[in-house]
């Protein structure tokens, strides 16, 4: 293999572009040509691409988003247009191929190297950078710990005018169908109650969650009162429905007329911002293991981080270059990914139960 190409695609993350970064750095180690696509797979349909050096990507770690651009590219769901794409590599001489995404990102990679529709062999790896952590078998993925650090500084904030004025706050997060930011920033930032998709409950029995949360601060000796909320995203009833049907429940329970209840939406700030050192360390790191396997000779896989031990000898293979991250057979990866987003995996099923467990617990 003489030339790689490095994609990234959907939604952008933090700590894509210490990924590109630690890809290039490596395969120009390694005696490659690297060359980086710029806005995603469409702009590999139309040919853009760069070629990259250390001196291109030195800086880069520090920087959010991705310096290669990223952009929806619906032609791709089209047989004959992954023909154009491949006949563009095939041209530059490219025969491997890093894709940093999401779920629809590496769904694109893996019907890209598919041999079925293949004439031109191209071997593709893919690394897991979503802020949403809705890819399963890897732990992490690139981006998630600076999404929940953003979340939970916001919401530190917020708490302090909440306090002040013993006001309840609802704070939507991203996340998409999966409640993992909302669950684990619910935690981190000491939140009363947390809405997420993975939970399962009707309009009424979330504003039921809500309200139960608010009546509890109220009965409190304490003068603090505040409440604070976590919605993800995937949640179902729009926020400012919940809010005005919480804050008809609330005057019922309670008689009182003065209990405030406020939302902020904190939307795609949580996407933004600089990585953290975590997110760092992982893309760096997923994308060492992405290059070497490329250079071994594996295609269609994906990089994982810390794979849950239950994942199938069949499917896994240990990076050689990192104990900490495996490559996983990305078939199998989106097949269980689907289950998770559809709340039939056993991972899913453990999560409702955990936090079954701890909703009381929240609200005390």
């Amino acid at each position: 293999m003489r030339r790689i190409a490095i994609l990234t695609s959907g939604g952008d993350a933090p700590g894509m572009n210490a990924a590109v970064r630690a890809a290039t750095l490596l395969g120009v180690g390694k005696g490659l040509e690297v060359f980086g696509v710029q806005r995603g797979y469409q702009g590999l349909l139309d040919d853009e691409l760069i070629e990259l050096g250390p001196r291109d990507v030195g800086a880069i770690i520090r920087d959010g988003g991705t310096m290669l651009g990223s952009a929806r590219c619906l032609d791709f769901h089209e047989a004959a247009r992954r023909d154009d794409a491949r006949r563009v590599l095939a041209a530059r001489g490219i025969e491997g191929l890093i894709v940093i995404g999401g779920n629809g990102s590496l769904t694109g990679l893996l019907a890209l190297t598919d041999p079925a529709e293949c004439d031109i062999p191209l071997k593709g790896i893919g690394i897991p950078a979503s802020i949403d952590n809705d890819l399963a078998i890897t732990r992490l993925a690139i981006g998630v710990d600076t999404a929940i650090n953003t979340i939970v500084e916001a919401c530190d904030k917020i708490s302090d005018t909440a306090s002040a004025h013993d006001r309840t706050f609802i704070v939507e997060v991203m996340g998409r169908r999966c409640g993992y930011l909302a669950m684990t920033s619910a935690i981190a930032s000491a939140a009363n109650a947390v809405l997420f998709p993975e939970m399962d409950k009707s309009d009424d029995e979330v504003v039921e969650t809500v309200v139960r949360a608010v009546v509890r601060a109220q009965q409190r000796t304490e003068r603090n009162k505040r409440v604070l909320v976590i919605k993800a995203e995937g949640v179902d009833i729009p926020i400012e429905r919940l809010k005005a049907r919480v804050d008809e429940r609330v005057r019922e329970e309670t008689g009182r007329t003065n209990i405030e209840t406020r939302v902020t939406v904190l939307g795609h700030v949580v996407r933004g911002g600089r990585p953290s050192a975590l997110d760092r360390m992982i893309g760096s790191r997923l994308a060492n293991a992405a290059v070497g396997g490329l250079l071994e000779g594996h295609s269609r896989m994906m990089t994982a981080w810390t794979p849950p031990s239950a994942v199938p000898t069949e499917h896994v293979k240990k990076a050689r270059s990192d104990p900490q991250v495996s490559l996983v057979d990305l078939e199998y990866t989106l097949r269980e990914t689907k289950a998770m987003l559809e709340g039939t995996s056993n991972f899913v099923k453990w999560r409702q139960k955990v936090f079954a467990e701890i909703e009381e617990v929240l609200s005390l």
